[in-house]
């Protein structure tokens, strides 16, 4: 399909994947704020910086959830995220001109949230500690930002695309995605800021002009996920939407192997 149909076509779940991480980066940005500026309440009652990276795992953790088991959610299918979308390009299940038009505004959509929580929050958000919840390398440095990176994404596309392709446990698959979130958050952060998106890092590093080691966040997250879709080929493994959760009452721009309804293009 060409670029231009497939943006007047599709342009709804375009817009919903902006939305989508956009609200994913101002629920990040207030929950890290409120749990990390030392003025604040819960930061003073908190001592522990572990326990406070714990409830902020948890928190976006169930915010994944929701946003992936959402009517929007269900729409768009919850990508969020340009290496998800491109490793779904890589297996067959997104057209090119879609996977264009999602790559760009998911990085949209994650750029305007964390603008407009800087124009709400102002330098409580944007200055350290919290630096628009910049993505940095750790203290062990670069290289082990990048295979961490690389190992949290594998992990993820991996686990989605292994419970998506059973039957069993395909209505798990959000879920399973939004707990590795909450993991990653709490006890991979320290190692590369837990980034797994490269249009969530850019996004942070628009407003805190942060851009250091950048290139970790832009590459690792595509390389684990690329890698884990490979090996899913090479195992003969089924893909059979790029939704991470698929039902039969959300129209499907996707190459989807369901039947009825869902599985056929209809008009917005």
């Amino acid at each position: 399909m060409p670029a231009a149909d497939a943006l007047r076509r599709h342009w709804p779940e375009y817009l919903i994947e902006a939305a989508g991480l956009g609200v994913f980066m101002i629920i990040a940005g207030v929950c890290v704020t409120l749990l990390e500026y030392p003025r604040s309440a819960l930061a003073v009652a908190i001592p522990s910086a572990g326990v406070r990276r714990g409830l902020i795992g948890i928190a976006m953790g169930l915010t994944a959830v929701a946003i992936i088991y959402s009517p929007w959610g269900r729409r768009s299918g919850a990508h969020l995220n340009p290496a998800v979308t491109l490793t779904f390009l890589r297996l067959g299940k997104v057209a090119p001109a879609d996977a264009l038009f999602y790559v760009v505004a998911q990085f949209a959509g994650g750029a305007t949230g964390t603008l407009l929580l800087s124009a709400v929050l102002g330098n409580w958000f944007t200055l350290p500690p919290i630096s628009s919840i910049a993505t940095m390398p750790g203290k062990a440095g670069e290289f082990v930002a990048f295979g961490a990176e690389v190992a949290i994404a594998f992990v993820m596309m991996s686990t989605v695309l292994a419970t998506y392709a059973s039957a069993r446990l395909m209505r798990w698959t959000g879920i399973c995605a939004g707990a590795l979130v909450a993991v990653y958050i709490a006890f991979e952060a320290p190692l590369s800021g837990m980034s797994l998106n490269p249009a969530r890092s850019v996004a942070s590093a628009v407003p805190s002009g942060l851009w250091h080691g950048i290139w970790i966040y832009l590459s690792a997250p595509l390389f684990g996920m690329l890698l884990a879709g490979e090996l899913h080929i090479r195992r003969g493994r089924r893909t059979p939407c790029a939704k991470l959760h698929h039902d039969t009452h959300h129209r499907c721009i996707f190459h989807c192997d369901f039947a009825g309804p869902a599985a056929k293009e209809v008009s917005p």
